[in-house]
């Protein structure tokens, strides 16, 4: 029923695993003392405020450190030290709500209409025919109203008292039994079953709402297949997901999905990426690609090496960002989440005052101010305005996993309404982080093809990116390149190698004297060096051969990104460690601000001094970038950064397109605006109604509009972020 876990940070990274493991057990079992972390899915959680509900259940156990619900993956986290399994699942149980396994589902369960909206459909037709009777038999009306609100309050009543003996007395349910019953004492039995349709109406709307906002995450789950086939030698074996580790071998047939990530072994295959990159049209991959869990493989029978371990593939590193996303709330919402803790019992005393004062102190008639405060008790609860801001946030987290990008929490996405200046760094970030051959030069009479041949010899072998585009250049080529031996890379000097009785050597214009180029091969070099270019020598036997111009290709979309961005009001800058002529080459296709030749303290003290005139988001991709993007405002990472850099981050461009941008602030600016409509709504609702109820304007009925008819109005208008910003 449960998955346990050690409350360790390296628990995280394998919650989605069947196994079970503690830090200390006995005879296998949990050992009583030790403290253990706990998950489990939920059903019957309709809003944020029903999490509430359910972390003040699950804290009130004996044992329990830590509660936390996850609403957007619908799990509850314990920490506790000792098994409290059973008492947490009796606790929930009594709050109303079902803790079931945690394993992650593959698909979304299956709805029912019927039976969701059994007791809705039911109160509905009664209350109907209660007032066709009421029409008919004025007498037998309010027996009819009577027995209609039983009808559906018998549940909310059971539910009222679980929750009550969970320690919440100030709930939606405790308040509509209280206001219910007391309409029925009064004799307002129509309004009484009128206020519980209205109720039940808004609380399925709350559901239709969370489920919309959550469909983006179900999908996500849904991706992953249950089982995978392994090939054992020349068997194939079918396993769980759990089962399989990097270097297992595993076919996938056409029309299934991935089930972790791993590296294309079959010749060439296309696969539908659409899911998890946005792109509808199937892409082409060839022998050694990487490919991701979830993706679908369109027209062949393929093998995969598998990459990934269970629990760590790139759909479960998402779900992950996901989950802790939820952990990291916003400003505003913490304040809203506190104000209503205070706002119901104030309340429910101004309530009871108003039923009681009149009455006693200006022999004012009991059933008016009884029905006002009845009135008023309605307009005290605070769901409207707990779910105000989380249904946006969780409708904004939705759309920006649909954009490519995770964002970590509703704190991270209101200071990225506020972002005015974006630093950039560039090397795999504003450019592709894979240098290209731009031109090569010949210094003698050999023809230029030559001249690469021998540099393609010279770094046979080496790692280096530099020297990875200059054998890549050749055999687009299709040179013959000649195998020298004797590699080595020798500081200040560059890469030599032997070939036949000649030495080759490749080495930076900086690390040549002054007298080893003539002045017109000077004169080529800072050519392609001022153009933002890096440049390599050829040397043979000491004697120059000629030169290679190599530069790192913008990332597509570059350009368009920043114009975006400037359209939006937002500065761009880049920070970068490469040299000032590479940096301004860079820079002026961009026509952006640029600083060069930064040390990563250096990146974190130009980062300051940009934050105190305005905020600032810093977005990279490697460790030394970590720094400056935690000074920053906010820190954006690409998807294919270092771990460091993904770790630090507030936010991550998960296929490290940079055109997410720009609707991503898009989003979060139309973020905080639908946040403070919402707030607006349920205040403004609820200050107008708890007037009109004071001064007999309005009855029942109406005020329960403050509650479900607000409750309904901000989940919709929450909504409205689902669309695609673009």
């Amino acid at each position: 029923m449960r998955q346990v876990v050690p409350a360790t940070p390296c628990a995280d990274a394998c919650c989605a695993s069947n196994a079970s493991s503690s830090g200390d057990r006995v005879d296998g079992a949990v050992a009583p003392g030790a403290q253990q972390r706990f998950r489990w899915l939920i059903t019957g959680m309709d809003c944020p405020s029903c999490a509430r509900k359910i972390e003040v259940a699950a804290r009130r156990v004996a044992g329990v450190q830590q509660a936390q619900v996850l609403f957007s993956t619908q799990t509850l986290q314990v920490e506790a030290f000792g098994n409290v399994v059973t008492a947490v699942e009796q606790a929930i149980a009594q709050a109303g709500f079902t803790l079931t396994s945690a394993d992650r589902p593959t698909a979304a369960p299956s709805s029912n209409l019927w039976r969701e909206n059994a007791l809705l459909i039911t109160v509905a037709l009664f209350t109907a025919i209660s007032s066709l009777i009421a029409h008919l038999w004025p007498e037998a009306g309010n027996v009819a109203f009577t027995i209609t609100t039983f009808t559906g309050l018998t549940p909310i009543i059971r539910r009222a008292w679980g929750i009550l003996r969970s320690g919440q007395p100030f709930t939606i349910e405790m308040l509509m039994s209280i206001a219910t019953l007391g309409a029925l004492t009064i004799g307002a039995c129509a309004e009484a079953s009128m206020v519980l349709l209205l109720f039940m109406l808004g609380e399925r709307l709350e559901a239709f709402a969370a489920q919309r906002a959550r469909r983006g995450v179900t999908a996500l789950m849904a991706l992953k297949p249950e089982t995978a086939t392994r090939l054992h030698g020349d068997q194939q074996e079918v396993v769980a997901l759990s089962a399989l580790q990097p270097g297992d071998i595993i076919v996938i047939s056409p029309g299934d999905r991935l089930p972790a990530d791993g590296v294309l072994m079959t010749a060439e295959a296309s696969f539908d990426e659409s899911a998890l990159t946005g792109e509808s049209m199937p892409v082409a991959r060839k022998t050694g690609a990487a490919l991701m869990a979830g993706a679908l493989s369109v027209d062949a029978r393929v093998q995969l090496r598998v990459t990934s371990r269970p629990g760590e593939s790139a759909i479960d590193r998402i779900l992950q960002l996901i989950e802790e996303a939820e952990s990291h709330r916003a400003p505003v919402e913490r304040f809203i989440d506190s104000f209503s803790r205070f706002y119901t019992p104030a309340v429910m005393l101004l309530a009871l005052l108003a039923a009681v004062l009149p009455p006693l102190l200006f022999a004012q008639p009991w059933h008016e101010w009884l029905y006002k405060g009845l009135t008023l008790l309605l307009i005290g609860c605070p769901c409207a305005l707990v779910i105000s801001v989380p249904a946006s946030i969780t409708s904004a987290l939705a759309t920006a996993s649909r954009l490519g990008v995770l964002i970590k929490g509703g704190a991270a996405l209101e200071q990225l309404s506020k972002i005015r200046t974006l630093a950039f760094d560039k090397t795999g970030t504003l450019t592709a982080g894979q240098p290209e051959v731009s031109t090569v030069e010949s210094f003698t009479e050999a023809q230029t093809d030559v001249t690469l041949a021998l540099a393609a010899a010279a770094e046979q072998g080496s790692s280096h990116p530099l020297a990875r585009a200059i054998m890549a250049e050749a055999q687009a080529r299709k040179l013959a390149v000649p195998v020298a031996q004797n590699h080595r890379a020798q500081a200040g000097l560059g890469v030599t190698a032997l070939l036949g009785q000649s030495q080759l050597t490749i080495c930076s214009p900086s690390g040549l004297k002054a007298d080893q180029l003539n002045a017109k091969q000077w004169v080529q070099v800072r050519h392609w060096e001022n153009a933002g270019n890096t440049v390599v020598i050829l040397l043979q036997d000491g004697q120059p051969e000629g030169l290679i111009a190599l530069r790192d290709r913008l990332r597509d979309n570059a350009r368009e990104t920043v114009a975006e961005l400037q359209a939006l009001g937002i500065e761009s800058v880049m920070l970068t460690g490469d040299n000032p002529r590479t940096a301004e080459a860079i820079a002026a296709e961009l026509k952006i601000d640029w600083r060069a030749s930064l040390l990563p303290a250096d990146k974190v003290s130009e980062i300051k001094r940009l934050s105190q005139q305005q905020p600032v988001a810093m977005i990279g991709d490697g460790i030394n970038d970590s720094p400056a993007m935690k000074a920053a405002t906010l820190g954006i990472a690409m998807g294919n950064g270092s771990d460091i850099a993904l770790e630090t981050a507030d936010a991550a461009l998960t296929h490290s397109r940079l055109n997410a941008l720009a609707p991503l602030i898009r989003l979060a600016r139309k973020t905080r605006r639908n946040v403070l409509q919402n707030i607006s709504i349920a205040l403004g609702l609820k200050g107008v109604f708890l007037v009109t109820s004071l001064l007999g304007f309005t009855g029942l009925w109406l005020a329960v509009l403050a509650d479900s008819g607000a409750t309904a109005l901000v989940t919709l208008n929450a909504l409205r972020l689902l669309r695609q910003i673009r």
